[in-house]
């Protein structure tokens, strides 16, 4: 595996991917991070986003939903919430939650409704931001 890493995704319902890649970029909690072959080893709390992967000349696309990701000098686990590739994302049903999670911003009665309805709205857009990456 000279020159690649491997990466895994992994969610509590099944692993998403596990291909050898060139190059990582993930949503880091405190901001956005790249890997590379040999990397020092970390460890990182993952915020909902988009993790863009890159497989010689082509980059392909996963919307995360939050987790964590260990970074090792030849491999990237990520263990995250959920995720979807770019191809298995339904925008429609994606644009119905967008919508929903608005009206149930703008409907809130309390902090405790806003910050769902708000982490609800983050993952919808999240989703059809990868999505649109197709």
């Amino acid at each position: 595996m000279a020159g690649k890493l491997l990466l895994e995704i992994v969610t509590p319902v099944r692993k998403v991917l596990s291909e050898e890649v060139d190059m990582v970029v993930a949503p880091g909690e405190l901001g956005e991070f790249g890997v590379l072959v040999n990397h020092i080893p970390f460890l990182s709390k993952l915020k909902i986003g988009e993790l863009r992967f890159k497989v010689g000349a082509s980059t392909r696309y996963v919307a995360i939903m939050g987790g964590y990701a260990e970074v090792l000098p030849d491999k990237v686990t990520i263990l995250a919430t959920a995720a979807e590739e770019a191809t298995d994302i339904d925008v429609i049903r994606a644009q119905a939650a967008k919508e929903r999670a608005e009206r149930r911003l703008r409907e809130a009665k309390d902090r405790v409704e806003f910050a769902r309805a708000q982490a609800a709205l983050q993952r919808a857009l999240a989703r059809l931001k990868v999505a649109e990456r197709r």
